[in-house]
């Protein structure tokens, strides 16, 4: 994706944040890697709503700002990100917010941590409360160093949630599905309370979920292999369309200096 088109996309997701209620004021913070290495963030002290491409800053792995207009500068919170991308290399996207029922859940000390819908088994996994740690510290990172390696979706007590993705449409995705797990799990509370899925059932959703993965690599390896083919056949092409243009030109020059020759003789 081309560098403004990820700016659009950044402010496209800022906007739905806002819209769904998952942030107020100057609440929660987006990055997304760059192909060099280098990182775009949302700016500290704007709402989510109001956030417009020139108002992104681009920072590399120390947040240390690399391009930004005057007066933006990146969230103090930005080490959580940092660390999300030192520690996981197939992280192309944080997404930090305050979704009202999964933050009531980390405010309650309540762990999202029970298998007992089937989607968010496939899609999330088990989502932990990470330890409190002080906003804009290094206890934040700290905090959720243990549980980033492996889960997809965090509570952060006290304060809110966190999701990663390979890049920012998935990790919105995320996020999506954390909060409505949330919703359905404080109905299921009132309710009486969530049951959860067996361990043999989950065995089998993680199965069908290892089939539909591998399909999905193996149809892309397919689709890489033909557009390497395909690239091939055009270079090919290409150089045998050149070859010929130098072998007419060279002809025709040829045939000039053999005229000029006779002419001469």
């Amino acid at each position: 994706m081309a560098y403004e088109e990820i700016k659009e996309q950044i402010c496209d997701i800022c906007h739905k944040m806002w819209q769904l209620g998952w942030v107020a004021a100057n609440d929660g913070n987006i990055t997304v890697k760059l192909d060099d290495g280098t990182f775009l963030a949302t700016p500290t002290g704007i709402s989510k709503s109001f956030i417009t491409p020139e108002k992104l800053v681009r920072i590399n792995a120390e947040g240390e700002i690399l391009e930004a207009n005057e007066g933006y500068r990146p969230s103090s919170e930005i080490k959580m990100h940092l660390r999300c991308y030192a520690d996981r290399e197939d992280v192309g996207a944080v997404l930090h917010a305050h979704p009202p029922t999964a933050t009531g859940f980390a405010v309650a000390h309540v762990p999202l941590d029970r298998y007992d819908m089937i989607e968010t088994v496939v899609a999330l996994g088990s989502i932990p409360i990470t330890p409190y740690g002080t906003p804009s510290t290094y206890e934040v990172p700290e905090a959720i160093a243990p549980y980033i390696q492996e889960h997809d979706a965090v509570l952060l007590e006290n304060h809110g949630a966190l999701t990663v993705g390979s890049n920012l449409v998935e990790a919105y995705y995320k996020m999506e599905t954390l909060e409505l797990f949330a919703k359905i799990n404080l109905n299921a509370y009132l309710l009486g309370g969530p049951k959860e899925i067996s361990r043999e059932n989950i065995d089998k959703l993680l199965q069908q979920q290892e089939e539909t993965t591998n399909r999905i690599e193996s149809n892309y390896l397919r689709k890489q292999q033909t557009q390497e083919i395909a690239k091939q056949e055009q270079l090919e092409q290409e150089f045998e369309q050149q070859r010929a243009r130098y072998l007419l030109e060279k002809n025709e020059l040829d045939e000039e200096i053999k005229k000029n020759q006779d002419e001469l003789e």
